[in-house]
């Protein structure tokens, strides 16, 4: 009995130890890259505002914004997937807070990619007319009704949890880490979530495969620049990817769900890994390479200023 017991507990402790390698080799995996794509982004925002045509142009601007809430997003979520890994519990004041922003900036995203695609409509369709609809005014305009839209769902999302009584609680320390569902503890605030969820990405799909029809059907007209309408083309074609990859991460948790009823602990806490780099860092990172690669404005200025960072690190 005594052997038994024994070996017990030494397979225990075997299973235990290889968990705590496991996420702490995935810990490092995902934390190196996020660094690098956050160098990046913020190599790519120092990028944007390094010269005047990137300052006095729309879609620079617009693009500026993306890359903004994308940046501040990657840094949020892998600050809330370290606080995870080190099984740091928080307050649920502080926890929703980060929450909020999490989703304030990850709805940024969709909608200023709705605004991209139909700068460029504008563009191929009324391009005579497009110095005159998309100027930086009504630019930052429209980058003001993004946040601002989204800022009143943060509020309506406040005002919901405020129905929960934390005040009968006899503690606000979180039970488990800080997370999405963690928060969405009254009923009607899950529902609602994934209303305007719903609501958000299937508008914004409807815009941008709007815009792209819209640009097929011009391209044929005889008085359309062909070369321009293609670009435009191929252009909203990854904008309508990127939608897709931002849609994504609103699958993330469920699939978090799904995985841990299938799989065992260790295998579930892989899968989980996985599907965090694939739908959380990766498409916040694109944007970045997208356009960094493709526009032949951005990419000898982002080239250089990579160049000149990488030279200057004590590390090299």
């Amino acid at each position: 009995m005594l052997y038994a017991n024994q070996s017990q507990t030494n397979i225990t402790v075997g299973l235990q130890y290889q968990e705590l390698l496991g996420t702490v080799m995935f810990a490092i995996l995902t934390t190196v890259p996020c660094c690098v794509f956050l160098s990046i982004n913020g190599t790519m925002l120092f990028t944007l505002r390094s010269k005047p045509v990137f300052r006095e142009t729309s879609r620079y601007i617009l693009l500026y914004n993306l890359l903004f809430a994308d940046t501040v997003h990657l840094a949020q979520s892998q600050l809330m997937y370290i606080l995870a890994v080190c099984r740091l519990r928080l307050i649920y004041p502080v926890c929703g807070f980060l929450i909020m922003l999490t989703n304030l900036t990850n709805e940024i995203s969709p909608l200023t990619l709705v605004v991209m695609s139909l700068e460029r409509y504008v563009a191929v369709c009324y391009p005579l007319r497009h110095a005159t609809i998309i100027t930086i005014r009504n630019t930052g305009v429209a980058i003001m009704v993004v946040w601002g839209f989204n800022s009143l769902n943060i509020i309506t999302r406040v005002l919901l949890q405020s129905n929960v009584p934390f005040e009968n609680s006899e503690s606000l320390q979180m039970e488990d880490f800080c997370g999405k569902d963690s928060m969405l503890i009254d009923p009607i605030s899950d529902h609602y979530d994934k209303a305007f969820t719903c609501f958000l990405f299937v508008s914004a799909g409807l815009a941008v495969i709007s815009s792209y029809i819209g640009v097929i059907v011009a391209a044929r007209s005889a008085s359309t620049d062909k070369a321009s309408a293609h670009k435009a083309r191929n252009t909203l074609l990854l904008r309508l990817v990127q939608l897709g990859l931002s849609l994504s991460s609103a699958l993330h948790n469920p699939l978090l769900v799904v995985v841990s009823k299938v799989l065992d602990r260790i295998m579930s806490v892989r899968i989980q890994i996985v599907l965090y780099v694939c739908i959380i860092i990766l498409p916040r990172c694109l944007s970045s390479l997208i356009y960094g690669i493709r526009d032949q404005t951005i990419r000898p200025v982002l080239v250089y200023h990579l160049c000149f960072q990488w030279r200057r690190s004590p590390l090299l």
